[in-house]
C-alpha cells in the first residue's frame, strides 16, 4: 500500500473539530495622578501552581487584552520599574473588565531591589523529568554548565549522554542538529540565563522522530516584556594548550516583532596522545608486535550565528524565521606517529614514522520557517518547513619513513582531496487539541528529503611526481526520503496519567558509487508505538511503565565507503551495507517523596551497530569500520535522588548498574559478550554570601570498566569544580572552573577476541582551567524567543 493510502487512513480516524469557550481579560494601568502607563508588565498566573499562564504589556494609552483565557481561576500581576507590584485574583468563567489598575510608586531606590534566587526543582512527570533552573545560580552559568547538573544526564568530555545512549539536544521542542565537538561549542557558547527548565525525556511522544531514542529538550523562558537586552562573553581555557571563545546575545521585542541574535567565535588547540599496541597473528600466535606512539593536534576557528526573528500578526498567528549558521573555515589536523617493530623474524622492517597533515573547511548553514495557528478554543496548528546546507572540503597530505634491518630505508607519500556536499530538505504538519479538561491529543506528518554527494581522489607521490591511484579514488551519492505520520493522546485521571501514541515511517535509501558501478538500496515501513503510564499510589509514592520502540539510523559518514588513510596502516573507512538498528525499551519505576527514585530497565537493540578496530593479520593493518551486530541487549538498576541538604547545599546522586551482552557473528564464528558495570554521579550545588552571589558546583563522576562492543574499556573518574561570582549588580559573572582535578580521565581500551588482538590508551585534553567573563545590559529583565532550529538528519551529517 502507498504511504498517502497509509495516511489517509491513519487521519480518517482523527477529529479535528474540537471547540470549547474561552474568554478575554482587559484592562488600564494608570499611575496615582491616573497617567496612563505604557509597557506595565502584566502577567497571568495559575492560582493552583503559579505557572504562567499567558502575559502582555500595555500600550501607550495603559491598556492591555488578554485573550484565549480557558475558564479557572487566576493570580494577575501588574508591575513597572519603579512602582509596587499590584496582584489581584481573578475568576474567570465570562469575559473580564477589570477597569483601572492603579500603581504606586515604590519608596525603595533601584539599586535597593534585590533578585531573590531560587533553589533548582526536579518534578517527575510520565515520561520525563523536569528539571527548573530559572532564577537559580545555574542559570548564570552557559548551557553546558547546566546540563552537567542535570539529574540523568551524562557529560564526559563534553559528550552528553542519558544512561548509555547519546540524546538528541532540542531546544524549544527544535532539533538541534550538529556534531558533538559542533553542539558543544554552541552549549558552551550560549548563555543559560534564558533557560526555564531541562526535560530528560527517555521516553519521547509519537510527536519526535522515531530515531529519537532518549530526548534532552531545553526550554527557553517565555517573551512577555518589550524592549531590549543583550550581553557579552568571553572565556580562557588553559589545557595543554590555550583555547578561546568570545561572543554576544542580542535580544528585542515590540508589540509585534521578536528579535534574537547570537554570535560566538572559537578558537582552539586541541592535544590528542595515544599509545597503541597491535600484536599481529599467525596460527594464534604472535608474529609480531607493532607499539605506536601518537601525537595528535587540532587547530580550529569556527564561527556560530544564530537568528530567530518572530512576528505576530494578531494574537492568534505567528511566523516565525529562524537560521543556525556554522563556518569552519579553518581547521588543521596533524598526527605524528612512531611505529616499533618486534617478534618480526620474518621481517625485515624495523620501524616506520608517519606525518599526516589535513586542512578542512567546512560550513553547516540551517533555515527554518514556521508558522503557527492558534484556535479560539485553543487548539494549535503549526506549520514547518526546513533546510540544510553541508559543504566539507578537506586535503591530507601524507608522508612515511620506513627503516630496515639489512636493506636502504624507504619513503612513502600521497596526498588526498574530499568533498561532501549534502542538502536536507523536510517538512512537519502539526495539529493539537483539547478534549476536554483531563484530556488531548495531537497529529502530524513529515517527510524529508536528503541527497549527499561525495567523492575522494588520491595521488601517489614519488619525488615531484602525482600519479592518480584509482584503487583509492572513489565517488558515492546517497539518497534518503521519509514519509511518517503520528497520532498521540494523553489522559490524566484523579491518580493515573497516561501518554500514548503511533508513529509509522517509511524509508527509501539509495546508495551508489559510479565509479565502481556499485549500490545498495534499503525500503522499510516501520510502526514504532510509544506508552507512558503513572500510577499516584498514596501522597508520597508513584509508579511509572514505559514503552518506546524506536530507530538508530547510520549517520552519512558511516554509509560513505571511502578509506581514509591515518597512516599507511591505519584506515578509516565507512559501510555502505549498513543496516538501522531498531530498539524495544522498557522501564518499572517508583518515587517516593519526589526525591528517591528506583527504575529497572530493559532494552533490546535488533541489528545494533559500532566501529570497531578490526585487525588483518595477513596485511599488517588496523581497520576502524562500523559493523552491524545480531543484537544488544542491556539491562539495568537505576536509583536517583535530589535534595536540599542545607539552604545553601543542593545534592543530586545517581547510580546505575547495569549489564550489557553483545551478539555477532564475525568470520563465520558466533561471539558473544555479558558484562556489568556501573555509572555514578555525585554534584553538589553551593551557595554563599548573604546575596547569594557566590556559588560553586564540585562534580564526581565514575564511569566503571565496561563492555563496549567487543572491546574492554578501564574505568575512569572525572572531578570538575566551579566557582561564579556575580558583580556589578548581578550584571557581570566572573567564572573559574577545573576540570579532571585528579587527572584520572584517561582511560585504555582492550580487544582480545577471536583473531584479534590489540590495546590503545588515550590521553584527551580532559584537564584543563578556564576563566569566564560575562556581562548583561539593556533591560535585564527581558525573557528571550532563543531556540535552536534544526534537524535529526542533519545530526547524522557528523555523527
Amino acid at each position: 500500500m502507498k504511504i498517502k493510502k497509509k495516511l489517509i487512513l491513519l487521519f480518517a480516524f482523527i477529529p479535528l473539530g474540537l471547540f470549547c469557550q474561552d474568554f478575554s481579560i482587559n484592562g488600564k494601568v494608570l499611575d496615582a495622578n491616573n497617567t496612563p502607563i505604557s509597557f506595565a508588565n502584566i502577567v497571568l498566573l495559575s492560582k493552583q501552581d503559579s505557572t504562567i499562564v499567558s502575559g502582555t504589556s500595555s500600550n501607550n494609552s495603559g491598556s492591555f487584552f488578554l485573550n484565549n483565557v480557558a475558564p479557572n481561576n487566576y493570580i494577575l500581576k501588574t508591575s513597572f520599574i519603579g512602582f509596587n507590584t499590584y496582584i489581584q485574583d481573578v475568576q474567570v468563567d465570562k469575559n473580564i473588565n477589570l477597569a483601572t489598575i492603579i500603581l504606586q510608586e515604590s519608596n525603595q531606590n533601584l539599586e535597593e531591589v534585590s533578585i531573590v534566587v531560587k533553589k533548582p526543582t526536579v518534578k517527575k512527570e510520565v515520561d520525563r523529568l523536569v528539571f527548573n533552573v530559572a532564577n537559580t545560580a545555574l542559570s548564570e552559568g552557559n548551557m553546558m554548565e547546566v546540563l552537567r547538573s542535570t539529574p540523568g544526564v551524562l557529560v564526559i568530555d563534553n559528550t552528553i549522554q542519558i544512561k548509555s545512549s547519546t540524546p538528541t539536544v532540542y531546544i524549544n521542542d527544535k532539533k538541534v542538529h550538529l556534531s558533538g565537538e559542533e553542539l558543544a561549542q554552541l552549549l558552551e557558547g550560549s548563555p543559560a540565563n534564558n533557560i526555564k527548565s531541562i526535560e530528560v525525556i527517555t521516553n519521547p511522544p509519537a510527536k519526535y522522530d522515531a530515531s529519537s531514542g532518549a530526548v534532552l529538550n531545553i526550554v527557553m523562558g517565555k517573551n512577555l516584556i518589550t524592549g531590549y537586552r543583550g550581553s557579552v562573553f568571553t572565556n580562557y581555557t588553559q589545557g595543554v594548550f590555550p583555547r578561546s571563545n568570545v561572543g554576544t546575545t542580542n535580544f528585542y521585542k515590540t508589540e509585534k516583532i521578536n528579535v534574537f541574535a547570537n554570535y560566538s567565535f572559537t578558537q582552539s588547540k586541541i592535544n590528542r596522545e595515544s599509545d597503541e599496541v597491535v600484536n599481529f597473528l599467525e596460527n594464534d600466535a604472535v608474529s609480531e608486535k607493532w607499539t605506536t606512539d601518537i601525537d595528535r593536534n587540532s587547530w580550529s576557528k569556527t564561527h556560530n550565528f544564530n537568528l530567530n526573528l518572530d512576528y505576530f500578526f494578531d494574537d492568534y498567528n505567528t511566523l516565525s524565521f529562524a537560521s543556525n549558521l556554522l563556518f569552519l573555515p579553518y581547521y588543521k589536523y596533524k598526527i605524528k606517529s612512531n611505529t616499533e617493530i618486534s617478534e618480526n623474524a620474518n621481517n625485515p622492517l624495523t620501524s616506520f614514522k608517519s606525518d599526516n597533515l589535513s586542512r578542512d573547511r567546512k560550513h553547516n548553514l540551517g533555515f527554518d520557517l514556521d508558522y503557527v495557528h492558534t484556535f479560539k478554543n485553543e487548539a494549535k496548528l503549526s506549520l514547518n518547513t526546513h533546510y540544510t546546507v553541508y559543504n566539507y572540503n578537506r586535503k591530507q597530505d601524507v608522508f612515511s619513513d620506513y627503516f630496515y634491518q639489512d636493506t636502504p630505508n624507504t619513503t612513502n607519500a600521497f596526498n588526498t582531496k574530499a568533498n561532501q556536499a549534502t542538502d536536507i530538505y523536510t517538512s512537519q504538519l502539526d495539529y493539537s487539541a483539547t478534549i476536554n479538561e483531563t484530556s488531548s491529543f495531537s497529529v502530524g506528518i513529515k517527510t524529508s528529503f536528503i541527497t549527499a554527494d561525495s567523492d575522494i581522489t588520491q595521488f601517489d607521490v614519488i619525488g615531484s611526481n602525482q600519479t592518480l591511484n584509482t584503487d583509492n579514488s572513489d565517488a558515492f551519492n546517497y539518497n534518503e526520503d521519509i514519509l511518517a505520520a503520528y497520532i498521540g493522546y494523553n489522559k490524566k485521571w484523579k491518580k493515573w496519567s497516561l501518554s500514548t501514541g503511533f508513529r509509522i515511517e517509511e524509508t527509501t535509501i539509495k546508495g551508489e558509487s559510479p565509479i565502481t558501478n556499485e549500490e545498495n538500496k534499503q525500503d522499510y515501513f516501520k510502526g514504532f508505538p510509544v506508552f507512558n503510564l503513572k500510577h499516584q499510589i498514596t501522597d508520597k509514592v508513584s509508579a511509572t511503565i514505559n514503552y518506546k520502540r524506536s530507530v538508530d539510523r547510520p549517520s552519512y559518514q558511516n554509509l560513505n565507503p571511502f578509506a581514509y588513510y591515518l597512516n599507511d596502516n591505519t584506515i578509516v573507512t565507512g559501510n555502505p551495507n549498513l543496516q538501522p538498528a531498531f530498539v524495544d525499551y522498557i522501564t518499572l519505576g517508583t518515587t517516593i517523596n519526589d526525591m528517591y527514585t528506583f527504575e529497572a530497565y530493559y532494552k533490546y537493540m535488533d541489528a545494533s551497530f559500532l566501529e570497531l578496530p578490526i585487525q588483518d593479520n595477513i596485511e599488517n593493518q588496523i581497520i576502524y569500520t562500523p559493523i552491524n551486530l545480531s543484537n544488544t541487549v542491556e539491562y539495568g538498576f537505576d536509583f536517583t535522588t535530589y535534595f536540599n541538604v542545607t539552604k545553601n547545599w543542593f545534592l543530586y546522586f545517581v547510580t546505575s548498574f547495569y549489564n550489557i551482552q553483545d551478539l555477532a557473528t564475525l568470520n563465520g564464528e558466533r561471539l558473544k559478550t555479558d558484562s556489568w558495570s556501573n555509572y555514578s554521579v555525585l554534584s553538589n550545588d553551593f551557595s554563599f554570601l548573604k546575596d547569594k552571589s557566590l556559588t560553586a558546583n564540585l562534580t564526581f563522576v565514575y564511569v566503571g570498566k565496561n563492555q563496549q562492543g567487543f572491546q574492554t574499556v578501564d574505568g575512569r573518574l572525572a572531578t570538575d569544580l566551579a566557582i561564579k561570582k556575580t558583580i556589578l549588580k548581578k550584571k557581570a559573572t566572573i567564572s573559574l572552573s577545573a576540570a579532571d582535578l585528579f587527572n584520572l580521565q584517561d582511560f585504555t581500551v582492550n580487544a582480545k577476541y577471536l583473531d584479534q588482538n590489540n590495546s590503545r590508551y588515550s590521553n584527551q585534553d580532559n584537564r584543563y582551567i578556564k576563566l569566564g567573563f560575562s556581562y548583561k545590559f539593556g533591560n535585564t529583565i527581558l525573557e528571550t524567543n532563543e531556540r535552536t532550529k534544526s534537524r535529526k538528519e542533519r545530526d547524522r551529517l557528523e555523527k
